[in-house]
Protein backbone atom coordinates (compact mmCIF):
# COMPACT_ATOMS: atom_id res chain seq x y z
CA UNK A 1 0.00 0.00 0.00
CA UNK A 2 2.82 2.50 0.83
CA UNK A 3 4.66 1.69 -2.71
CA UNK A 4 1.48 2.52 -4.32
CA UNK A 5 0.92 5.62 -2.58
CA UNK A 6 4.42 6.41 -2.81
CA UNK A 7 3.83 6.05 -7.03
CA UNK A 8 0.52 8.23 -7.31
CA UNK A 9 2.57 10.86 -5.11
CA UNK A 10 5.23 11.02 -7.59
CA UNK A 11 2.69 10.66 -10.57
CA UNK A 12 1.02 13.75 -9.59
CA UNK A 13 4.48 16.12 -9.08
CA UNK A 14 5.33 14.81 -12.93
CA UNK A 15 1.78 16.11 -13.74
CA UNK A 16 2.52 19.56 -12.62
CA UNK A 17 6.14 19.89 -14.32
CA UNK A 18 5.87 23.11 -16.81
CA UNK A 19 8.64 22.68 -20.26
CA UNK A 20 9.06 26.68 -20.59
CA UNK A 21 12.48 28.38 -21.84
CA UNK A 22 13.05 29.41 -18.47
CA UNK A 23 11.62 26.19 -17.04
CA UNK A 24 9.92 26.15 -13.65
CA UNK A 25 7.66 23.41 -11.37
CA UNK A 26 4.96 23.92 -10.28
CA UNK A 27 4.97 21.99 -6.46
CA UNK A 28 2.50 19.75 -5.08
CA UNK A 29 1.76 22.44 -2.61
CA UNK A 30 0.89 24.98 -5.09
CA UNK A 31 -1.14 22.38 -7.38
CA UNK A 32 -3.49 21.69 -4.51
CA UNK A 33 -4.03 25.56 -4.13
CA UNK A 34 -4.68 26.34 -7.97
CA UNK A 35 -7.10 23.37 -8.01
CA UNK A 36 -9.00 24.45 -5.14
CA UNK A 37 -12.20 26.43 -5.66
CA UNK A 38 -12.46 27.11 -1.81
CA UNK A 39 -10.32 29.06 0.33
CA UNK A 40 -10.65 27.11 3.15
CA UNK A 41 -9.63 24.12 1.25
CA UNK A 42 -6.47 25.98 -0.34
CA UNK A 43 -5.66 26.62 3.58
CA UNK A 44 -6.29 23.15 4.79
CA UNK A 45 -4.35 21.94 2.01
CA UNK A 46 -1.34 23.85 2.69
CA UNK A 47 -1.43 22.70 6.58
CA UNK A 48 -1.63 19.12 4.92
CA UNK A 49 -4.86 18.06 6.34
CA UNK A 50 -8.63 17.54 4.20
CA UNK A 51 -11.56 19.87 4.62
CA UNK A 52 -14.37 18.78 7.43
CA UNK A 53 -17.84 18.81 5.99
CA UNK A 54 -18.85 21.91 8.28
CA UNK A 55 -15.99 23.62 6.51
CA UNK A 56 -17.30 22.82 3.21
CA UNK A 57 -20.81 23.49 3.92
CA UNK A 58 -19.88 26.98 5.32
CA UNK A 59 -17.75 27.89 2.60
CA UNK A 60 -20.47 27.41 0.28
CA UNK A 61 -23.23 29.16 1.72
CA UNK A 62 -20.62 32.14 1.81
CA UNK A 63 -20.50 31.49 -1.63
CA UNK A 64 -24.42 31.44 -2.25
CA UNK A 65 -24.99 35.12 -1.31
CA UNK A 66 -22.82 36.10 -4.33
CA UNK A 67 -24.02 33.67 -6.71
CA UNK A 68 -27.56 35.31 -6.16
CA UNK A 69 -26.18 39.22 -6.10
CA UNK A 70 -24.21 38.95 -9.73
CA UNK A 71 -27.70 37.86 -11.32
CA UNK A 72 -28.61 41.38 -10.28
CA UNK A 73 -28.50 44.58 -12.57
CA UNK A 74 -25.27 46.53 -13.02
CA UNK A 75 -25.03 49.76 -14.10
CA UNK A 76 -21.22 51.24 -15.69
CA UNK A 77 -20.49 54.60 -17.18
CA UNK A 78 -17.49 55.50 -18.89
CA UNK A 79 -15.96 59.71 -18.86
CA UNK A 80 -18.58 61.43 -20.83
CA UNK A 81 -21.42 62.23 -19.13
CA UNK A 82 -20.52 60.37 -15.53
CA UNK A 83 -23.67 63.00 -14.19
CA UNK A 84 -26.20 61.53 -15.94
CA UNK A 85 -25.26 58.10 -14.90
CA UNK A 86 -25.45 58.73 -11.05
CA UNK A 87 -28.87 60.55 -11.92
CA UNK A 88 -30.07 57.07 -13.67
CA UNK A 89 -28.40 54.71 -10.54
CA UNK A 90 -30.17 57.02 -8.13
CA UNK A 91 -33.71 56.82 -10.20
CA UNK A 92 -33.27 53.28 -10.51
CA UNK A 93 -31.57 52.69 -6.68
CA UNK A 94 -28.32 50.61 -7.72
CA UNK A 95 -25.41 52.20 -7.34
CA UNK A 96 -22.73 52.99 -10.35
CA UNK A 97 -20.62 49.82 -10.91
CA UNK A 98 -16.98 49.87 -9.44
CA UNK A 99 -14.09 50.20 -12.27
CA UNK A 100 -11.27 52.15 -13.19
CA UNK A 101 -10.61 53.81 -16.70
CA UNK A 102 -7.39 55.58 -17.45
CA UNK A 103 -5.19 56.63 -19.90
CA UNK A 104 -1.43 55.80 -20.79
CA UNK A 105 0.76 58.58 -21.06
CA UNK A 106 0.09 58.19 -25.17
CA UNK A 107 -4.05 58.46 -24.40
CA UNK A 108 -4.44 54.55 -24.86
CA UNK A 109 -7.47 54.22 -23.08
CA UNK A 110 -7.03 51.04 -19.78
CA UNK A 111 -10.33 49.94 -18.25
CA UNK A 112 -10.46 47.53 -16.16
CA UNK A 113 -13.42 46.50 -13.90
CA UNK A 114 -13.26 46.38 -9.60
CA UNK A 115 -16.50 43.80 -9.25
CA UNK A 116 -17.81 40.86 -10.12
CA UNK A 117 -20.30 40.86 -13.26
CA UNK A 118 -19.91 37.24 -14.38
CA UNK A 119 -23.81 36.04 -15.76
CA UNK A 120 -25.02 39.93 -14.81
CA UNK A 121 -27.50 42.29 -17.10
CA UNK A 122 -24.91 44.77 -17.61
CA UNK A 123 -26.13 48.75 -18.56
CA UNK A 124 -23.01 50.79 -19.83
CA UNK A 125 -23.69 54.36 -20.29
CA UNK A 126 -21.51 56.71 -22.46
CA UNK A 127 -22.88 59.25 -24.78
CA UNK A 128 -20.65 59.36 -27.88
CA UNK A 129 -20.24 63.20 -27.64
CA UNK A 130 -17.69 65.43 -27.92
CA UNK A 131 -14.72 63.82 -28.36
CA UNK A 132 -16.78 61.58 -30.13
CA UNK A 133 -13.59 59.37 -30.93
CA UNK A 134 -12.06 59.37 -27.55
CA UNK A 135 -15.61 58.21 -25.88
CA UNK A 136 -16.20 55.96 -28.60
CA UNK A 137 -13.12 53.86 -28.20
CA UNK A 138 -13.50 53.73 -24.22
CA UNK A 139 -17.23 52.34 -25.05
CA UNK A 140 -15.69 49.79 -27.15
CA UNK A 141 -12.65 48.57 -24.41
CA UNK A 142 -15.25 49.02 -21.66
CA UNK A 143 -17.59 46.59 -23.82
CA UNK A 144 -14.99 44.40 -24.31
CA UNK A 145 -13.47 43.95 -20.78
CA UNK A 146 -17.49 43.19 -19.56
CA UNK A 147 -17.43 40.77 -22.75
CA UNK A 148 -14.39 38.79 -21.40
CA UNK A 149 -15.61 39.30 -17.56
CA UNK A 150 -18.41 37.05 -18.59
CA UNK A 151 -21.39 39.42 -18.37
CA UNK A 152 -24.74 37.94 -18.80
CA UNK A 153 -25.55 40.81 -21.12
CA UNK A 154 -24.26 43.67 -22.24
CA UNK A 155 -26.82 46.72 -23.20
CA UNK A 156 -25.27 50.30 -24.34
CA UNK A 157 -27.35 52.89 -23.23
CA UNK A 158 -26.49 55.49 -25.69
CA UNK A 159 -27.93 59.07 -25.46
CA UNK A 160 -26.70 60.53 -27.92
CA UNK A 161 -25.32 58.45 -30.83
CA UNK A 162 -22.05 59.62 -32.83
CA UNK A 163 -21.55 59.63 -36.54
CA UNK A 164 -25.55 59.35 -36.68
CA UNK A 165 -26.01 62.36 -39.28
CA UNK A 166 -23.84 60.36 -41.59
CA UNK A 167 -26.51 57.39 -42.47
CA UNK A 168 -26.53 57.52 -45.82
CA UNK A 169 -24.69 58.17 -49.45
CA UNK A 170 -25.96 61.28 -50.25
CA UNK A 171 -22.83 62.44 -52.23
CA UNK A 172 -20.26 60.53 -54.26
CA UNK A 173 -17.43 58.12 -52.18
CA UNK A 174 -18.71 58.66 -48.55
CA UNK A 175 -18.58 56.65 -45.60
CA UNK A 176 -21.79 55.49 -44.27
CA UNK A 177 -20.02 55.96 -40.37
CA UNK A 178 -23.42 55.17 -38.51
CA UNK A 179 -23.79 51.74 -39.66
CA UNK A 180 -19.51 51.51 -39.27
CA UNK A 181 -20.10 52.11 -35.67
CA UNK A 182 -23.15 50.57 -35.29
CA UNK A 183 -20.88 47.25 -36.31
CA UNK A 184 -18.25 48.12 -34.03
CA UNK A 185 -20.50 48.08 -31.15
CA UNK A 186 -22.20 44.75 -31.93
CA UNK A 187 -18.70 43.23 -32.73
CA UNK A 188 -17.27 44.74 -29.74
CA UNK A 189 -20.04 42.41 -27.81
CA UNK A 190 -23.42 44.95 -27.43
CA UNK A 191 -26.22 42.15 -26.76
CA UNK A 192 -28.71 45.19 -26.75
CA UNK A 193 -28.82 48.81 -27.62
CA UNK A 194 -31.02 51.83 -26.02
CA UNK A 195 -30.90 55.26 -27.32
CA UNK A 196 -32.42 58.64 -27.54
CA UNK A 197 -34.04 60.53 -30.50
CA UNK A 198 -31.96 59.24 -33.20
CA UNK A 199 -31.18 61.44 -36.02
CA UNK A 200 -32.57 59.16 -38.46
CA UNK A 201 -34.94 56.31 -37.27
CA UNK A 202 -33.47 53.98 -39.88
CA UNK A 203 -30.13 53.33 -38.41
CA UNK A 204 -32.10 50.80 -36.14
CA UNK A 205 -32.03 48.63 -39.16
CA UNK A 206 -28.07 49.15 -38.97
CA UNK A 207 -27.98 46.98 -36.00
CA UNK A 208 -28.65 43.15 -35.91
CA UNK A 209 -29.31 43.18 -32.49
CA UNK A 210 -32.41 44.42 -30.15
CA UNK A 211 -32.75 48.27 -29.74
CA UNK A 212 -34.82 50.56 -28.12
CA UNK A 213 -35.42 53.70 -29.35
CA UNK A 214 -36.30 56.32 -27.01
CA UNK A 215 -37.93 60.10 -27.45
CA UNK A 216 -36.85 63.14 -24.91
CA UNK A 217 -40.36 64.56 -26.37
CA UNK A 218 -42.32 63.44 -23.43
CA UNK A 219 -40.11 65.32 -20.66
CA UNK A 220 -40.36 68.67 -23.61
CA UNK A 221 -43.73 68.23 -23.96
CA UNK A 222 -44.13 68.48 -20.14
CA UNK A 223 -42.70 71.55 -19.73
CA UNK A 224 -43.84 72.97 -22.27
CA UNK A 225 -47.42 72.26 -21.16
CA UNK A 226 -46.77 73.79 -18.06
CA UNK A 227 -45.20 76.84 -19.87
CA UNK A 228 -48.54 77.28 -21.66
CA UNK A 229 -47.50 79.66 -23.91
CA UNK A 230 -50.74 81.50 -26.04
CA UNK A 231 -51.26 81.11 -29.56
CA UNK A 232 -48.56 78.76 -29.97
CA UNK A 233 -47.10 77.03 -32.82
CA UNK A 234 -44.84 74.18 -33.58
CA UNK A 235 -42.11 74.36 -36.31
CA UNK A 236 -39.45 72.05 -37.77
CA UNK A 237 -36.72 73.41 -39.12
CA UNK A 238 -36.15 70.92 -42.04
CA UNK A 239 -38.24 68.39 -43.88
CA UNK A 240 -35.92 65.71 -42.60
CA UNK A 241 -37.96 66.48 -38.78
CA UNK A 242 -41.62 66.85 -39.54
CA UNK A 243 -42.49 63.33 -38.05
CA UNK A 244 -40.92 64.48 -34.82
CA UNK A 245 -42.14 67.85 -35.20
CA UNK A 246 -46.25 66.47 -36.23
CA UNK A 247 -45.91 64.07 -32.37
CA UNK A 248 -44.38 67.18 -30.87
CA UNK A 249 -47.49 69.13 -31.94
CA UNK A 250 -50.28 66.25 -31.50
CA UNK A 251 -49.42 65.79 -28.04
CA UNK A 252 -50.02 69.60 -27.74
CA UNK A 253 -53.10 70.29 -29.84
CA UNK A 254 -51.07 72.78 -32.06
CA UNK A 255 -50.53 73.39 -35.29
CA UNK A 256 -47.51 72.65 -37.09
CA UNK A 257 -45.10 74.60 -39.75
CA UNK A 258 -42.46 74.08 -41.93
CA UNK A 259 -39.44 76.12 -42.75
CA UNK A 260 -37.89 74.72 -46.26
CA UNK A 261 -33.78 74.91 -46.06
CA UNK A 262 -30.77 73.64 -48.22
CA UNK A 263 -27.58 72.20 -46.72
CA UNK A 264 -24.90 74.14 -49.20
CA UNK A 265 -22.03 72.50 -46.97
CA UNK A 266 -21.35 70.32 -43.83
CA UNK A 267 -22.23 72.64 -41.39
CA UNK A 268 -24.27 75.49 -43.47
CA UNK A 269 -27.34 75.41 -44.40
CA UNK A 270 -29.47 78.83 -46.38
CA UNK A 271 -32.85 79.18 -45.03
CA UNK A 272 -35.75 79.48 -47.90
CA UNK A 273 -39.18 80.04 -46.85
CA UNK A 274 -41.44 79.29 -43.95
CA UNK A 275 -44.30 77.01 -44.77
CA UNK A 276 -47.69 77.31 -42.29
CA UNK A 277 -48.68 80.36 -41.08
CA UNK A 278 -46.61 81.89 -38.27
CA UNK A 279 -47.77 85.66 -38.34
CA UNK A 280 -48.44 86.76 -34.54
CA UNK A 281 -48.39 83.52 -32.87
CA UNK A 282 -45.35 82.17 -30.63
CA UNK A 283 -43.18 79.59 -32.87
CA UNK A 284 -41.17 76.99 -31.17
CA UNK A 285 -38.65 75.31 -32.92
CA UNK A 286 -38.14 71.39 -32.55
CA UNK A 287 -34.96 69.64 -33.17
CA UNK A 288 -33.05 66.68 -32.14
CA UNK A 289 -29.13 68.34 -32.42
CA UNK A 290 -28.14 71.73 -32.04
CA UNK A 291 -24.59 71.65 -33.23
CA UNK A 292 -23.31 75.08 -34.71
CA UNK A 293 -26.66 76.64 -33.92
CA UNK A 294 -26.57 78.27 -37.17
CA UNK A 295 -29.65 76.72 -38.98
CA UNK A 296 -31.72 77.31 -35.55
CA UNK A 297 -30.72 81.19 -35.68
CA UNK A 298 -31.46 81.46 -39.41
CA UNK A 299 -35.02 79.94 -38.69
CA UNK A 300 -36.22 82.10 -35.94
CA UNK A 301 -35.27 84.91 -37.73
CA UNK A 302 -36.92 83.73 -40.92
CA UNK A 303 -39.94 83.10 -38.09
CA UNK A 304 -39.93 86.38 -36.90
CA UNK A 305 -39.05 88.87 -40.02
CA UNK A 306 -42.45 86.72 -41.38
CA UNK A 307 -44.60 87.98 -38.34
CA UNK A 308 -43.94 85.68 -35.35
CA UNK A 309 -44.02 87.32 -31.91
CA UNK A 310 -41.82 84.77 -30.47
CA UNK A 311 -39.31 82.32 -31.13
CA UNK A 312 -38.65 79.59 -28.80
CA UNK A 313 -36.35 76.15 -29.32
CA UNK A 314 -35.78 72.96 -27.80
CA UNK A 315 -33.65 69.93 -28.99
CA UNK A 316 -32.33 66.81 -27.32
CA UNK A 317 -28.67 66.61 -27.92
CA UNK A 318 -26.79 69.86 -26.95
CA UNK A 319 -23.96 69.50 -29.18
CA UNK A 320 -23.22 73.20 -29.54
CA UNK A 321 -19.83 72.83 -31.43
CA UNK A 322 -17.77 76.09 -32.96
CA UNK A 323 -19.15 79.05 -32.47
CA UNK A 324 -22.89 77.63 -31.36
CA UNK A 325 -23.16 79.23 -27.75
CA UNK A 326 -22.22 82.48 -28.82
CA UNK A 327 -24.47 82.37 -31.70
CA UNK A 328 -27.37 81.54 -28.99
CA UNK A 329 -26.74 84.20 -26.86
CA UNK A 330 -26.68 87.11 -29.46
CA UNK A 331 -29.70 85.63 -31.37
CA UNK A 332 -32.92 86.90 -30.86
CA UNK A 333 -34.46 83.69 -29.33
CA UNK A 334 -35.96 83.89 -26.16
CA UNK A 335 -35.53 80.45 -24.68
CA UNK A 336 -33.64 77.51 -26.23
CA UNK A 337 -34.44 74.08 -24.14
CA UNK A 338 -32.00 70.91 -24.24
CA UNK A 339 -31.68 67.62 -22.32
CA UNK A 340 -28.60 66.64 -20.12
CA UNK A 341 -28.03 63.52 -22.81
CA UNK A 342 -24.24 65.50 -23.21
CA UNK A 343 -23.14 67.75 -20.70
CA UNK A 344 -23.17 71.26 -21.46
CA UNK A 345 -19.99 73.21 -21.60
CA UNK A 346 -18.90 75.47 -18.75
CA UNK A 347 -19.30 78.53 -21.37
CA UNK A 348 -23.07 77.08 -22.21
CA UNK A 349 -23.94 77.34 -18.24
CA UNK A 350 -23.28 80.84 -18.38
CA UNK A 351 -25.57 81.37 -20.74
CA UNK A 352 -29.11 82.44 -19.42
CA UNK A 353 -31.25 81.17 -22.44
CA UNK A 354 -30.02 77.92 -22.18
CA UNK A 355 -32.25 75.78 -20.01
CA UNK A 356 -31.59 72.07 -19.09
CA UNK A 357 -34.13 69.14 -18.16
CA UNK A 358 -32.78 65.75 -17.22
CA UNK A 359 -33.93 62.87 -18.74
CA UNK A 360 -32.49 60.17 -16.16
CA UNK A 361 -35.79 59.37 -15.07
CA UNK A 362 -36.84 58.29 -18.52
CA UNK A 363 -34.02 55.96 -19.01
CA UNK A 364 -34.00 54.79 -15.98
CA UNK A 365 -37.95 53.45 -16.62
CA UNK A 366 -36.41 52.54 -19.76
CA UNK A 367 -33.71 50.28 -18.08
CA UNK A 368 -35.51 48.81 -15.64
CA UNK A 369 -38.35 47.67 -18.21
CA UNK A 370 -35.76 46.09 -20.21
CA UNK A 371 -34.00 44.43 -17.16
CA UNK A 372 -37.36 43.09 -16.02
CA UNK A 373 -38.54 41.89 -20.10
CA UNK A 374 -41.52 44.54 -19.75
CA UNK A 375 -42.95 47.06 -22.23
CA UNK A 376 -40.70 49.87 -23.03
CA UNK A 377 -43.60 51.32 -25.73
CA UNK A 378 -45.21 52.94 -22.76
CA UNK A 379 -42.30 55.35 -22.19
CA UNK A 380 -43.49 57.17 -25.50
CA UNK A 381 -46.66 57.98 -23.44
Amino acid sequence: MESQQGSIRTTQQELFKVNQPGGFIVNEKDATAVLSPIRGQVEEAENGSQPGPAQTKSAEKKRAPRTSENKRMKIFCGSSNPALCEEICKFVGVPVGEARLQRFSDGEVHFQLLENVRGADVFLVQPTCYPVDQHLVELLIMMDALKRASAGRITVVIPYYGYARQDRKDRPRVAITSKLVADLLTTAGANRALFVDLHAAQIQGFFNIPVDHLFASPVLVSYFRDMNLPDLTVVSPDAGGVERARFFAKKLDLPLAIVDKRRTDINVTEVMHVIGDVKGRTCLILDDIIDTAGTLVKTADALLDQGAKKVYACATHPVLSGPAIERIAESRLEEVIVTNTIPLREEAKKVGKIKVLSIAGLLGRAIESIHMETSVSSLFN
